[in-house]
This record gives C-alpha cells, structure tokens and sequence, in this order.
C-alpha cells in the first residue's frame, strides 16, 4: 500500500509541469523583458503605468541593489517587470524625462523608493501619475483594523495545520517536524491535479484527500510499526526530521525548484466598510473559521470525538476502557494530513504561490501556536494561532516585513518563560 500511493503522488507530480518557470507576471511586451530586466530571475519586482486609464508606452523603470542593476521599459500595455537575482532590498526609479511631455508623478510620490521582498517571489509598487491627484495617507486607525483582519485569517490558517499537529502530539506524544511537508503536499497535490485540467471545485477537495491518504500511509508504514517496536519519542522525533528532508527533496526534484501559481490566486481588493481585504484573504479566513468550528463540534459531540480526547488524556486507562488506541491514532492522523493540506491549498493562496519549501517557511509558525496555546490541546493550538497570526500581521505598523516572524518567536519564548505549559496547558510535573 505504501508503494501504491506513493507511486500514485509521483505519477500526479511527474504529469504537473516542472515549476523552473518563475511567477507568472503580467502580459508585458518583449521591450518590457529584455536581458537587462533579468528575464531568467525568479524574483520580479513589477508594475504598470497608467496616466487617467491610458497605458504609457517607453517609461524607463530602473532597480538597484545587492551589487545589481536592472532596467526594463513599459510595454503597450504599460506593463514593466525586472528580475532581480536574489531577494533583498532594492531602489526602485522612474525616469521621468522617459514621461510623455505633460504628463509628471503625482505630487507625494517617492521617487525613486526603496521595496523589500517578504515571503513573496513578486512585488509590485505602483507609479501614479496626474496633476491634482494627491496622495492621502490612511489613518493609523484603519491601518491596524487592516492589518488584524490580515492577522486573523493567517491565525486562523495556521490554526488549521497547528491543530492537526496538536492531535498527533496529543494522543503519541510525537513532535512531528515532518508535519511542514504535509503543508507542502496538499499545495503541491492542488497545483498538480490543476495542470491536468480538473476544475478547481474537483482539484482542491482531491488534494485534501491526498493528504488525509498520506497520514494514513505516514501512520500504518512509519509510526505503527515504530509504536509497536516501543521505539522512544527522541528516535521518533529524528525519524520524522529524515522524513521531512527526503519528502521536501523529492517534492523538490520532480515538482522543481521555482514558484508557481494556483487558479485564481490573483483576486481583487474588496472594500468592506473601511477595510481593504483581498478575496483571497476573505474565503481564507471564512474556510478557516468553518472547518475549524467542524473539527471543534467533532471533538466535543461525537463518540470517535471523546475517544480522541480519552486517548490524549491516558492512553493506557483509554484501551482499558475498551477503545482501539490504534484506530484513534490512524483517524487523527487522516485528519492531521487532511488539515494540513487544507493549510497549504490556503497558504498557497494567502502567500501566493507554490513551492518546494512552502511548509519549511511557515513550520515554526505552527510550532508557535502550538506551544504558545499548550502542546496537546486543540483549543489551545486555536488559541496560540491566531495570537501569533495576529502579532505577525499587526507587528508590521512598526517593524519591518522581514522581521515579523522573528517578533512571533520571541513573544513565543517570554510567555513559555511565565508559563511553561502554555496559555491554556496543564501545568505537569515531570520526573
């Protein structure tokens, strides 16, 4: 069975496209993608040109930084794109003497201005231009009602994979590193089922039951015959970090190294009162709220739900009462992998993009809410998710882009330092 799934995912990865392509860009013409606009980067910085809804055709648009200098001029459609060798901070300028004549930036323009790269293979500043038009900054109120909306759906998201990794550690006591690459495969799984032309509405759900039949095999080839052998946690624990590497390395020799986009992960601003949400970010968080709600009601109302929380509390007095720990611990290992890869379809979305590493990235994160909220406690994995989602998001108002995991982390650490157990954990003696 292991060989036959396992050949089954090879087959769906081998029929997606390899991703050496980089991110898809905007329809730029070729005077827009010369060799100096660095046409084989995977990282872009891009844009458009527009004077009163006409494209402007000739602009020139130069980067620096890193020790590189690219150009690129704007097509037809006003479209420009440069390829940057490595993600960083660049200086990004207009020429203006490129303007046609009468035509100037308006007034509050940064030019040039400096843009930074943060978890994203694509960035794109915009030039406006037009006499009259002045730019207004938006309230410091409505930047943090922003941002904790932004917060929320990526807690919540992570909340997704956190709570399926809180039930594995909850009813083994495993801490599964290679718990990333579930996240990794259900993105992979939907990208793969997409290029063999399947519908979305049919693609994502397959890849979802791509990662809840990886769980399974996970459980009966690995952790089973590990349990059953009494191997201790430790050996467990390094066990699931090889599994992590040799699945992140095959996902990464047939899948490729680069960035590629899901169906519809370009989606419209939605103005929502005095929110600016993208689409995405709204049904993130709307799928997020209600699977978890689902997960919750399953743990507190059904039978399987209290044989679950029996199994975490005491294994042992759980067998003695009659309940198959093995039959617990494979279904929580289905809905682990199934959760996971919901995260990763999401992720993917949120991000966006697809990639090799996509789990690695964000696997710390989910480590984060876990023990933020109390290792072995769904509620408490909820919990520390959406408090690190928020501090991510909100934390932006003052640090820059690239240190707001850093910040999650270390707020992680002073509160494990008042409360070992977690915000909502038991606390345990031990020894």
């Amino acid at each position: 069975m292991l060989a036959a799934v396992a050949a089954m995912f090879a087959a769906l990865l081998l029929a997606a496209p390899a991703a050496s392509a980089t991110t898809a860009t905007s329809d730029a013409s070729p005077s827009a993608t010369s060799p100096a606009s660095g046409a084989d980067y995977r990282d872009r910085i891009s844009g458009v040109i527009k004077n009163e809804g006409t494209p402007l055709e000739g602009v020139k648009i130069t980067a620096n930084g890193n020790g590189y200098e690219g150009e690129a001029v704007t097509g037809a459609n006003g479209s420009w794109s440069i390829g940057v060798p490595q993600q960083g901070a660049y200086e990004v300028e207009l020429d203006e003497s490129t303007l046609p004549e009468g035509v100037a930036l308006a007034e509050g323009q940064q030019n040039p201005r400096t843009v930074t790269f943060a978890n994203t293979t694509n960035i794109t500043t915009l030039f406006l231009l037009g006499e009259g038009i002045v730019l207004q900054e938006e309230s410091f109120g409505s930047l943090l009602l922003e941002r904790a909306v932004a917060g929320l759906s990526f807690g919540l998201l992570l909340a997704l994979s956190a709570v399926g990794l809180s039930l594995i550690f909850g009813t083994t006591g495993l801490t599964n590193f290679a718990h990333g690459e579930m996240v990794t495969l259900g993105a992979v799984l939907a990208f793969a089922f997409a290029s063999l032309g399947m519908p979305l509405w049919a693609a994502l759900p397959l890849a979802v039951v791509g990662g809840a039949a990886f769980g399974y095999v996970q459980d009966a080839g690995i952790w089973k015959p590990l349990r059953r052998r009494g191997t201790g946690l430790v050996p467990m624990m390094i066990v699931s970090i090889g599994l992590a590497v040799a699945v992140r390395y095959t996902v990464l020799f047939f899948f490729g190294g680069g960035t590629q986009q899901l169906p519809g992960s370009q989606s419209p601003i939605l103005e929502l009162g005095p929110v600016s949400i993208p689409r995405n970010t709204l049904v993130s968080l709307i799928v997020s709220l209600a699977v978890i709600l689902v997960v919750a009601l399953l743990l507190l109302r059904t039978r399987i739900g209290k044989a679950t929380r029996a199994v975490a509390d005491n294994p042992a007095l759980a067998a003695a009462s009659g309940i198959d720990v093995d039959r617990v611990i494979r279904l929580v290992w289905v809905i682990g992998g199934a959760l996971a890869a919901m995260g990763g379809i999401l992720w993917a979305y949120y991000r966006p993009g697809v990639s090799f590493n996509m789990g690695q990235q964000i696997l710390l994160l989910i480590f984060a809410g876990v023990t933020l909220g109390g290792l072995g406690t769904v509620f408490g994995a909820l919990v520390g998710s959406v408090l690190v989602g928020l501090f991510v998001e909100i934390s932006t108002l003052w640090l820059e882009a690239d240190l707001k995991y850093v910040g999650a982390l270390v707020i992680m650490i002073l509160v494990l330092l008042v409360r070992p157990q977690g915000l909502l954990g038991r606390r345990e003696r031990i020894g």
